[in-house]
């Protein structure tokens, strides 16, 4: 009868599936800059780049502010090759008027608390990094700056919405300093599911995914910089906090909502708002089971349809009661002395009942949490490109670690919904503090390699001044050149090409073409056409030099390239025709006329023996008749520059330089 009742509630693999599907979508609909803006899943840039890599080492403090209670924390973290670390936390209560009062009275309950546990631990006259670990969505534009989209959970603080919380806690620090003598260093913001990853990333270097199921849930995981396009760069990774508890706020999960969650909804501090967490997380599941229970005792399903003001109460029944109420074996006489609580007199039928409910209802939550888990695992393998991968999902939070059957249920239906993944479930055992004061930690490694970086990179840094004098001196150097008297001693040759005009179009034929100035050799064939119909089409085989005629004898040099000409020729059907050939020679030569060219001296890598000195188009014409196979009119030799502005100057007449940038 239950069942019959509560089908709606019940999700097949198949309908698990869609939703992951779903959720895959939203996922791309927020990592876009264009369709961010009107996305459920907002997929927030942590600005969290690195996990741990165990070089870490320290003192800091943390913060932690999201659950049921605020948190301090001091972690001391060893760089002793063992990814050793010491926690000292303090507990503090998270009363209603702190919670629901306004932003000024919040930040300065922090830092009270703070002080106090600084007190506590005598830390008062120490500076010290400090990580916050805030669990709610925010947009971040660095790591130690986030403004509040909106509050969560059970929180309602005025005043705090659309402002940056790490300058109203800087704020709320200054007050304290002088009183109170602490000196504290803000430098990180961190949602508690990036906490939980770098918690766990800490212990398992495979962790990329940091899942909270407790008073809310929420998810994150490493992204391809690539992929992000709300934050500059496409190098790396980056840890994007899903803010999945929105997933359906724009109706994408009606078809799933039961009336007992619409319900639910319009009672809740936020109605329309978090509805995926509202299926799911702690805060919200002892109300949903209670709605039910009630609608099903006032059609006269359980306790003779005799209804208690304390099941008409809204929050009456809690997760601690639907915990209790599914353990193992004492499960059935817990769920008799709850229910007796509550002035309900149950039947042994209508315990068994009950309890099959709370069974339903946190057996939903599982499956939904692990569909779009489940979606982020797949996201994560295809962006490797692994057909099987395997991984570590950091998590914690009340629900998972204090229900009896969740966390088995949840992992069942991972492995199912993804088979291709081997997923290690780690616990944090320490909480999203440590990980927040582990991203400070990485943060400050990160900004001292950088420092280290940017110092040994620093003379490559050249400032306008400099390169105004690298001009002047250049200016200098290409006027040396050019004067007969100075031109000996000058480092910038200057050399004559004896070409004195750029394309006019009216040139037209076949011409043959050698191209010669790095590992590659290229020889072509160019039909030029002028007139109204004007044309040039190239045809051209590439040949390799082997290093060993790279850094031979002259003669084998030139012997090879007359090889590569001859077997164009055959290749083009044209081993008869004797056409003119123009020899694009990317070294530096002394010119006395076009067809002409000393080599001065070889470049990149070549350093065949007897050629430096030598008239480079002689060795050609003279390896063409040890050949003897064919004859060419060679015409011309010519830098590679000047062929880069021939090139360009037959398309714009007003190119006069060629310049190359290359091997």
């Amino acid at each position: 009868q239950v069942d019959r009742y509560l089908y709606p509630l019940r999700l097949s693999d198949d309908v698990l599936l869609d939703v992951m599907a779903r959720f895959q979508a939203e996922m791309v609909k927020g990592l876009g800059r264009d369709t961010n803006p009107t996305a459920a899943v907002k997929m927030l840039p942590s600005f969290v780049r690195s996990l741990p890599d165990g070089s870490e080492k320290g003192d800091f403090l943390a913060v932690d502010l999201g659950g049921s209670q605020f948190r301090a924390h001091r972690v001391k973290v060893f760089a002793d090759g063992k990814q050793s670390s010491q926690l000292e936390s303090k507990f503090y209560p998270t009363p209603k008027e702190v919670t629901q009062g306004n932003g000024a009275e919040l930040f300065d309950y922090i830092a009270d608390c703070l002080s106090d546990f600084m007190e506590t631990k005598n830390l008062k006259h120490k500076k010290l990094p400090l990580g916050f670990t805030f669990s709610f969505p925010c947009k971040q534009t660095k790591l130690e700056e986030g403004v509040l989209l909106e509050w969560t959970k059970h929180f309602r603080v005025r005043g705090v919405q659309d402002t940056d919380v790490v300058s109203s806690l800087r704020k709320a620090l200054q007050k304290h300093q002088a009183s109170f003598d602490i000196d504290v260093d803000v430098l990180a913001l961190v949602n508690d599911t990036v906490g939980t990853m770098m918690t766990c990333g800490y212990d398992d270097q495979r962790c990329e995914v940091g899942l909270i199921i407790g008073t809310g849930t929420n998810a994150c995981y490493m992204e391809e910089m690539r992929h992000i396009s709300l934050v500059e760069g496409d190098e790396g990774r980056m840890c994007i906090n899903t803010e999945w508890g929105a997933f359906g706020d724009d109706g994408a999960l009606d078809d799933l909502r039961t009336e007992f969650d619409r319900e639910l909804d319009l009672g809740s501090l936020n109605p329309g708002k978090q509805l995926f967490e509202k299926m799911i997380s702690s805060l919200y599941l002892g109300e949903l089971v209670r709605l039910i229970l009630l609608k099903m005792t006032k059609e006269g399903l359980l306790f003779n349809g005799k209804v208690s003001t304390a099941l008409l109460t809204k929050g009456k029944i809690e997760m601690k009661h639907v915990s209790a109420m599914e353990k193992y074996k004492e499960g059935l006489s817990n769920t008799k002395e709850i229910l007796t609580e509550l002035n309900l007199f149950p039947s042994e039928e209508d315990c068994v009942a009950v309890q099959h409910v709370c069974t339903i209802v946190s057996f939903r939550s599982a499956n939904l949490c692990a569909a779009a888990l489940a979606a982020i695992l797949t996201r994560l393998r295809e962006n490797k490109k692994l057909l099987r991968m395997r991984t570590t999902v950091g998590i914690d939070g009340g629900l998972y670690k204090t229900h009896p059957k969740y966390a088995q249920r949840l992992h069942k239906a991972v492995r199912r919904l993804v088979p291709m993944c081997d997923v290690r479930f780690l616990l944090s055992g320490e909480g999203s503090g440590r990980g927040a004061a582990l991203v400070t930690a990485v943060a400050l490694r990160l900004a001292s390699q950088r420092r280290r970086i940017h110092s040994a990179l620093g003379p490559f840094l050249l400032p306008p001044d400099t390169l105004r004098q690298v001009r002047d001196s250049m200016r200098a150097e290409l006027e040396y050149g050019l004067k007969r008297e100075t031109q000996a001693n000058a480092t910038v040759k200057m050399l004559p090409t004896y070409v004195c005009g750029t394309p006019d179009g009216t040139e037209k034929g076949k011409f043959l073409a050698l191209d010669l100035g790095g590992t590659n050799f290229r020889v072509l064939l160019v039909k030029i056409k002028s007139g109204r119909r004007r044309s040039v089409q190239m045809y051209n085989k590439i040949f390799a030099i082997p290093l060993e005629i790279m850094q031979g004898t002259g003669e084998e040099l030139f012997d090879h390239i007359v090889q590569c000409i001859a077997e164009f020729l055959e290749y083009m059907g044209i081993k008869g025709a004797r056409l003119p050939l123009g020899f694009t020679f990317s070294f530096p030569c002394r010119q006395t006329s076009i067809d002409k060219g000393t080599l001065v001296g070889w470049t990149k890598g070549f350093k065949a023996t007897d050629c430096e000195g030598e008239d480079v188009v002689d060795m050609l014409r003279e390896a063409i008749r040890r050949r003897n196979e064919f004859d060419l009119d060679i015409v011309a030799v010519v830098n590679d520059t000047v062929g880069t502005m021939m090139t360009c100057g037959y398309e714009d007449p007003n190119c006069e330089i060629g310049l190359i940038a290359g091997t």
